[in-house]
Parts: C-alpha cells; sequence; structure tokens
C-alpha cells in the first residue's frame, strides 16, 4: 500500500505505518499490516510469488508512481469477506490507496465481487499478470538488496480432483517451469543476496512429470543444492499418495534442503478421505510418515486438517483427533470446511455439520495441537540452533531454524540475512526465545550467567 503522492514504500515497516495510519484494526491479532503480510509471506499464486522479495519486490516490479498492496488469498471464503470488510475505512480515509486482490477465491466474472467489495480497486485471477506488474527479465533484475528468503514457483496448477478444492478449475491442468530456468532464477536470486528459496506449487511432488526427459523434484533439488552461496532449501506443498521414496532419499541427502515438510493429511477417517477424493487412506498416510522420519529422524512435519466436513461423524472426527494425537505434528493447519461453489462437494454434498460443531472440534484441535506444540519447544530449551535471520519486530531480530521454528533474540549487531547459532532459553508453543551465540560468550565472560 502507497499513496501516490508520498515517499514509496521500501520495507514492511512503512507499509504497517500506513495501513495503521488509517486506524483499522487493534492488536497484533487483528492487525490489517500483519495480515496482509502473512498472505503475502504464503502466496502461493504464480508471477506474483516470484516477485515478492519483501515489500520490495513487488513494488520494483509496479509501473513507475504506482504504489499497490497485492493481497493473495487461499483461505476460507467467510475469512476473505471479513478482512475485506475490515480494510473499508482504509479506503475511505485514504481513496488514493490501490488495493488489489488475487487467489483462488477470485472468479473468471470479477463484476460481482467488484459490486460487493467497492472498496477493492482490481480484482485478477492467478496467473493472470495485471498490467501494472512489469515481467520479470533476471538477468535485468533490480539490483536492490532483496528478502534473505525468496519463494519461487516451480509447478503451476492441478491435475488432482479433490472435492473440495476449487483450485483445478481456476488454475488448470498442471505446468512445470523448465528446471534450467528455476535454477537460472535462483542463481541470480542467490547473487543478489537470498539464502533460502521455498519451492511453491500446489503440488510440488508433480513437478517435471509434463517436460521432456521428465525431471521430478529430486532432480531439481539437487541442482539447486550445487548453487553457491544457497543456504537452505525448502518446498510446499506435498501431496502423500505422490510423494516418492526417490524425493524422501534426496531430503535425507541434499544438505541445503531443510529437514521440515508440509504433508496436508486433511482427515484421518478412510470414509471421508474417499469423499474428499485424497486418493490414500489413512494408513497409508501413516506408513508414509513412518518412512520419512525413517529417513529423516529429526524432520518437522506441518499438516493440514478439515473439520466438519459433509457426512463427517463424531466418531469420524474422533479418528483425525486421535491421529494428530499419534504423528504429534510441529504444526497443524486446521480450518472448518465451507463449500466452495462450482466445486464437487458444494455440488454432491449438503453441508449438514452445524457450524456450533465445526467450531467446536476446531477448537479442541487447536487445544490438542498448542499442547504438542509446547511439549515440543521445551526440548529445544539448552540447545544451540541455526537461524536464518529475517528481520527484526519490536526491537528484537528474528528468525527460523532448519525446522520452521520461529526464534526471537536480542543483538545491537546488523543481523538480517546472516546464519547465526543461538542458544534456546524459552521456549513457547509458536516460538523460542535465546541468544546469540556471541552475546551468551560475552554475557559469561562478563560474569552474568546466561
Amino acid at each position: 500500500v502507497a499513496a501516490r503522492e508520498r515517499a514509496p514504500l521500501r520495507t514492511s515497516a512503512d507499509l504497517r505505518a500506513v495501513i495503521r495510519e488509517a486506524g483499522v484494526g487493534r492488536g497484533r491479532r487483528h492487525d490489517p499490516a500483519t495480515r496482509v503480510f502473512q498472505a503475502l509471506r504464503i502466496a502461493v499464486n504464480d508471477e506474483l510469488a516470484a516477485l515478492r522479495e519483501g515489500l520490495s519486490g513487488i513494488i520494483d516490479a509496479l509501473h513507475p508512481g504506482g504504489h499497490v498492496v497485492v493481497i493473495s488469498y487461499h483461505s476460507a471464503e467467510d475469512r476473505i469477506v471479513n478482512k475485506l470488510h475490515s480494510l473499508r475505512s482504509l479506503k475511505k480515509s485514504r481513496p488514493e490507496v490501490t488495493l488489489a486482490v488475487t487467489g483462488c477465491w477470485v472468479d473468471s466474472e470479477p463484476e460481482q465481487l467488484r459490486e460487493s467489495f467497492p472498496q477493492v480497486d482490481h480484482f485478477f485471477r492467478p496467473g493472470e499478470r495485471p498490467q501494472w506488474v512489469a515481467p520479470v527479465d533476471w538477468e535485468d533484475a533490480p539490483a536492490g538488496k532483496p528478502s534473505p528468503c525468496a519463494f519461487v514457483p516451480i509447478i503451476r496448477g492441478c491435475d488432482n480432483s479433490c472435492s473440495y478444492c476449487i483450485v483445478p478449475y481456476r488454475r488448470g491442468r498442471e505446468r512445470s517451469r523448465p528446471l534450467s530456468e528455476i535454477v537460472c532464477e535462483v542463481g541470480e536470486r542467490v547473487r543478489r543476496g537470498t539464502r533460502e528459496v521455498t519451492l511453491l506449487g500446489q503440488n510440488v511432488d508433480s513437478y517435471g512429470h509434463d517436460l521432456p526427459g521428465r525431471p521430478d523434484l529430486a532432480d531439481l533439488l539437487g541442482q539447486l543444492n550445487l548453487i553457491d552461496g544457497l543456504a537452505r532449501i525448502r518446498f510446499l506443498t506435498n501431496h502423500p499418495k505422490d510423494m516418492s521414496p526417490r524425493l524422501i532419499t534426496a531430503i535425507s541427502a541434499f544438505e541445503k534442503v531443510c529437514n521440515q515438510l508440509s504433508l496436508p493429511v486433511q482427515s484421518g477417517n478412510d470414509d471421508i478421505l474417499r469423499m474428499m477424493r485424497r486418493g490414500y487412506t489413512a494408513a497409508d498416510y501413516r506408513r508414509l510418515v513412518i518412512e520419512i522420519r525413517s529417513a529423516v529422524p529429526d524432520i518437522a512435519l506441518s499438516t493440514d486438517l478439515i473439520v466438519g466436513f459433509p457426512t463427517e461423524t463424531a466418531a469420524q472426527f474422533q479418528d483425525s483427533y486421535d491421529l494428530l494425537a499419534e504423528m504429534r505434528f510441529d504444526t497443524v493447519h486446521v480450518a472448518a470446511y465451507s463449500p466452495r461453489p462450482e466445486t464437487l462437494a458444494a455440488r454432491d454434498f449438503s453441508d449438514d455439520v452445524p457450524m456450533t460443531e465445526k467450531k467446536r472440534r476446531l477448537a479442541e484441535v487447536e487445544r490438542l495441537q498448542e499442547k504438542i506444540a509446547t511439549e515440543i519447544g521445551a526440548d529445544f530449551v539448552g540447545t544451540k540452533v541455526e537461524v536464518l535471520i529475517e528481520g527484526d519486530k519490536g526491537g528484537r531480530w528474528y528468525g527460523r531454524t532448519r525446522t520452521d521454528r520461529l526464534v526471537f533474540f536480542d543483538s545491537e549487531e546488523s543481523c538480517q540475512g546472516r546464519l547465526m547459532d543461538v542458544w534456546i532459553e524459552q521456549a513457547g508453543a509458536w516460538s523460542l526465545q535465546g541468544t546469540a551465540e556471541t552475546g551468551r560468550r560475552e554475557a559469561i565472560q562478563g560474569g552474568v550467567s546466561a
């Protein structure tokens, strides 16, 4: 977001200041600035994700003088609507601000959306390039310093047909980017300062099946692992039915591939999984997790779960709950089912689980996961972890471990983009607190207990 007559925004702090100036929302959990950046951080919308290098990457791609907020939404429809309503007062107080929305929620016919949300200037479908976004030539890319972490799309579209999902209808069939093109882009990003890349796709495990020679994700990881200066590689999202033993071996073999994996289960009940058209059983999923953990013992696993899918009984929900308790994931993203127009589930099944029951099940999962995440976090206390520093927040530096744990620590030095060892002293469910190793040594040498 930026006022057209004001100085261009170059940092996340600039964006937060503009939104807060409008007086929209209070508190961290309901802060629109926080929500906007969460949306940008997990964006998977093709070219826009490739342009994201903090806020500056998007702004650099805009036509001169045009400053826009691009919000990518892939969450439940009621949450999207609430977020857009929350920005009405921003548009009212700052009419010169331009707001653009993309994501699977955006229809091919956006006129109705424009009538419902007049505060939004532009709606555009994933994969479409708005006229105010210029193509990126990585050989001639702007020389500005990027974020240490970059998102790189490797495959677009989806050939699966999960009954609840709108993605195949919005994004079409799977289309892989050439391996050499991805390697070139990542190499250029690293040359400009990127230390970590996250490879993106609705189903990254399908990468390469449509390319000459049929390279796969393991081949791509092997090539990226050779790039000097690149410290870390992540990828998402995986599909349990498509994850191969070869990919699991690659995760174990390539030192730059992080020991962290997103593996959505969606349900722990076979009947619900069949209705979802996921292509595996709960037993299949358990076997896959055992295989992954056997090959990579210290891997951190995250998963996605839908509660309240049509016809889901209390006993069927209990199957999902029991699977979560057994698998003990590091992170669980849980959502209450809501029908998406045009999907098989919306057409063929009645949304018959009451919202009150969906919310109860969701809260039950959240309580379980908070307990598990707290226990996993406690195991970090007293250990040293490698952290890639992404920036500072509230006067403290923050970054993530190779297992994607958020870490905060204090330092008077400029730490952004550095890989640092941090001793963990406190742990919560969602983050760790510690002291950078140099700071800890100085404290000990000064006679202070660290």
